[in-house]
């Protein structure tokens, strides 16, 4: 009955997370900004890692200043990276499993956390080109290349490969080095 309940409460803070983001994508920013920090709160600083890197994830877009906006992203990321090498074996790059699985359905959280971290890098990466930061930039796409190789082909993959692609376009017209 206890593991009933504890998945529930999951589902719930996921469900919640949700809700969230459907305002922010309807255009609600700040009240989905609202609920996300709040909910922030509520699961706190040693909450799931899962929970705060997906909410993370998602509060960075709800931010007007860039600078929140790293602040929140690299949030993500360091709950990413603690789940993730807190587990015996286990690295952001490499897993038991050859390739990891994308689209929609349950998953493990492991295996949810590892699929973001292409993207992770890819908006850290954004932020800091905001910032006009190009160093840090350039440093964050690599890892996003690099991590994405982990994800298995599909849509997602191609996705996150043409982003990159597009922002190293766009830093590399600003720094004066078109290719």
């Amino acid at each position: 009955m206890e593991k009933r309940r504890e998945a529930t409460s999951e589902d719930g803070v996921l469900t919640r997370i949700g809700q969230a983001i459907m305002l922010h994508r309807a255009g609600d920013r700040e009240e989905a900004r609202n609920r996300l920090t709040a909910l922030w709160h509520e699961i706190g600083p040693q909450g799931d890692a899962f929970h705060r890197c997906t909410l993370a994830h998602y509060m960075a877009d709800t931010q007007d200043d860039p600078r929140d906006e790293l602040d929140w992203d690299l949030r993500a990321l360091e709950a990413a990276e603690g789940f993730v090498t807190e587990r015996p074996g286990c690295t952001a790059a490499a897993s038991a499993e050859p390739r990891i699985a994308d689209g929609p359905g349950p998953r493990h959280p492991l295996v949810a956390l590892r699929a973001f971290f292409p993207s992770l890098h890819l908006n850290i990466a954004a932020d800091y080109a905001a910032l006009d930061r190009p160093a840090d930039a350039r440093a964050q796409l690599r890892r996003a290349r690099a991590s994405v190789n982990a994800l298995a082909d599909g849509e997602y993959r191609q996705g996150l490969r043409d982003a990159i692609d597009r922002l190293q376009l766009r830093i590399d017209r600003a720094a004066g080095h078109p290719r």
